[in-house]
Order: C-alpha cells, then structure tokens, then sequence
C-alpha cells in the first residue's frame, strides 16, 4: 500500500470511527454458533482462570517495556505462540444491526480487525475478533480462555511491521453486563483486545459472555 493509499484509508478511517458507547455491547452476538454434538467438545472451551484477571486498579496491566505507537497500517496476520494461533485477518465493520461484525463462519482460521478502532500498534485500542467454533468444532479462538499473563501476541501489518504486544488480563464477561469503558476504552498507549464467545452456553441462545484478553504493545520489529 502506497503513502497516499495510507494517507487516505487513515482518512476514512477518522470519519468512521464509532464512539464505543454506541457500539452494542453484545458484541459477538454472532460468533455465538453451536458446538457440534461429538464428545471431544461437550466440554466447551477453556474459560479464564480467576489468576488471568487484569488488574483495573493498575492502568495497563502494572508491567513496564510498553513501547513507542506506530503509525496507522492494517493488520495482516495474528499469531499467538502459546495457543497455536497463526491466521490471517481480514477487516470486519458494523453489521446491518449496528453490531461488530464477524468473519465468515465457514473458515474456522480466520480472524477480524474491526476497521473502527485503531490499528493494531497505533495509540489506542485495536480490536481482533474471532471465532470460538463453527458446527463442525473449534475455531481460531477457540483456546483464547487457556492464556495466561505475559503471553505474547504478534501482529504482521501490511507496512511490514510486526507489533508484538504481552498479555496482561483474561476475562470472560457476561453480554448482558459487558464492560465496554472498560475493555474498549484508550489507556493512552497502544492497546490491543482479542475476543471470542466463551462462558456458560445454550443451544437456544449460544455462548452467554464473551473471552477478552487485555495486551499492551511491548516491541516493534
């Protein structure tokens, strides 16, 4: 992508942003698809451990090594090391309803960056999203619960840049009371959430919350 291709995505970009107070806060509403029936995933996913809790009294985690922002270029692959992560990320919006939508349920290894918030590296809170399963079994986030404090997360940007941001929080978050302020708002340094569904499950309404890691940008490379 050329400077003036950049130049005039970054554009669009600030006339769409949404205020995150407008988005729904049943975010992943539909990424909430059923588990198939076979016994290896009666289970359900990994759900966060109490430990994994990002700690609200210490902005950003409490951790230092956060690194200059970078500026504005669409993300182009996710990796996460510790879950076996490696897929690439193509960009999601608003849906019809006003909602953030989802990539394409048939390919359960493909990931979404939602185009109203920041990019991954930029100052501010960029946003992956993804799915826990489709009907035939998991999905590329589905083991997004196992994560635990000073994971890492890599992002290849189409400037060729990787950001590499460190896992400070996992949580899971009931829709119906989801902490948008919270999750989505600006922490003054460049921020990244991943989310999926996760929490208790039913066939009538799918997952009831939603998995949210909490990462700070650590390295540029």
């Amino acid at each position: 992508m050329s400077a003036s291709e950049l130049a005039e995505a970054e554009e669009a970009r600030q006339r769409k942003r949404v205020p995150w107070g407008v988005i729904a806060l049943v975010l992943l509403t539909g990424l909430a698809l059923i588990r198939n029936g076979s016994g290896e995933f009666d289970q359900g996913p990994p759900q966060p451990a109490t430990a994994a809790a990002a700690d609200s009294r210490v902005p950003g985690g409490g951790f230092a090594g956060a690194v200059r922002p970078v500026a504005y270029a669409p993300p182009a692959r996710i990796r996460i090391p510790a879950i076996q992560v490696d897929a690439p990320i193509i960009p999601v919006g608003l849906d019809g309803d006003g909602w953030v939508g989802a990539p394409p349920p048939e390919d359960p290894n493909l990931a979404g960056w939602f185009t109203g918030a920041v990019t991954p590296g930029e100052k501010g809170t960029a946003v992956v999203v993804g799915h826990v399963d489709n009907q035939l079994g998991p999905a590329v986030f589905y083991a997004l619960g196992a994560l635990r404090k000073g994971s890492r997360v890599e992002v290849d940007r189409q400037d060729g840049k990787t950001v590499v941001f460190e896992i400070y929080g996992v949580e899971v978050f009931e829709k119906d009371n989801f902490p948008g302020d919270r999750v989505y708002g600006s922490k003054g340094s460049a921020e990244l959430r991943v989310i999926t569904c996760g929490g208790g499950f039913s066939e009538q309404d799918g997952y009831a919350g939603n998995v949210v890691t909490f990462a700070r940008l650590v390295e540029v490379r």
